[in-house]
């Protein structure tokens, strides 16, 4: 008993200093370089919008915030790397909802969202644009619906590939209204893009950051965006909800650590980018990438994220579409 005894006392007498050890690196976070995964190639919406907070971060961190782009798979490669990585607070990573479609997509995940991220807040969101080759005979949803409707099965949706937001977002109007699409898969939006400019397919749903340009000059014509309400980037279109009462299908982008960071570095964070999203400039930023600043609480987030898992797994199972 005399060596368990002689443990314990030692036990008792180091656990103070370790909880003041713990909390005074806590409060000393960050004291090192942070690294913001994105994980998909350079150049993309993920990508600017991960360096624009990088840039914004470091001189409120008073640390260099680095960005590192792990593309492939659909964000899963990116993000089995940060789920895998230690919860110190020094790997973070910006995500689209496209994490909460995955599931449903992919036979096998190698991580579970809900329980191996931490969230920190959401950054802003996003809608598709409804755009149409002007040789399409409408301008409103309701046109759009009625044409859908006297041609079932003819009207063809070209999107970034199956189970993307384009192609689920057409399976979800379709679920809410009773119209079919053809879909029509490529190998990345802006190629899908270039086909409908060309008049191969007859719409789309496309980043705003795609096809705006398109738009202006007259090669497309939009219809209506996806968010639940009019997009700062084309105030002139209306929502599919104004005509489709709940619906919405848009891209938001949040920020992740490892689950179990510690709470002070991700309330740290939390705080930090509330303040970066409410300066003028950086609205600008992101609305010329055609996002809308949107922040919030870890807890708005995992309830958001909740509610896409619920959502997201009945259009995936309408659409039929499946990843091996």
């Amino acid at each position: 008993m005399q060596p368990i005894l002689r443990l314990m006392r030692i036990f008792l007498f180091l656990l103070p200093l370790f909880i003041a050890a713990t909390h005074a690196h806590a409060q000393s976070w960050p004291t090192k370089p942070v690294r913001i995964v994105s994980p998909f190639a350079p150049g993309g919406g993920n990508d600017t919008l991960s360096r624009i907070l990088a840039a914004a971060l470091t001189p409120r961190l008073t640390q260099q915030v680095v960005v590192e782009n792990r593309p492939g798979a659909n964000t899963i490669v990116g993000t089995e790397l940060v789920v895998k990585a230690p919860p110190d607070g020094y790997t973070l990573i910006v995500l689209p909802n496209a994490i909460t479609i995955n599931p449903h997509l992919y036979r096998k995940m190698p991580f579970d969202i809900a329980k191996d991220l931490a969230p920190i807040t959401q950054i802003g969101t996003s809608p598709l644009i409804l755009v149409v080759h002007p040789s399409l005979p409408v301008r409103t949803m309701k046109e759009f619906l009625a044409l859908t409707r006297a041609k079932p099965n003819e009207i063809t949706n070209g999107s970034s590939g199956n189970g993307s937001l384009g192609h689920l977002a057409g399976a979800l109007l379709g679920v809410m209204t009773n119209t079919s699409l053809v879909h029509v898969p490529y190998k990345g939006t802006s190629l899908a893009v270039t086909e409908l400019i060309g008049g191969q397919i007859v719409m789309s749903f496309a980043s705003a950051l795609t096809v705006v340009p398109h738009i202006r000059s007259g090669r497309l014509r939009a219809v209506a965006v996806t968010g639940p309400r009019r997009s700062p980037a084309v105030p002139e279109v209306p929502a599919i909800a104004e005509t489709v009462p709940g619906f919405s299908a848009e891209l938001w982008y949040a920020l992740f650590a490892p689950a179990h960071t510690a709470p002070e570095a991700i309330m740290r964070l939390n705080r930090e980018i509330g303040a970066i999203l409410a300066q003028a400039d950086i609205k600008a930023k992101l609305s010329d990438q055609g996002v809308d600043a949107l922040t919030g609480t870890p807890q708005d987030m995992v309830k958001l994220i909740a509610a896409d898992l619920e959502k997201w797994a009945k259009v995936v199972k309408a659409s039929g579409a499946r990843i091996n």
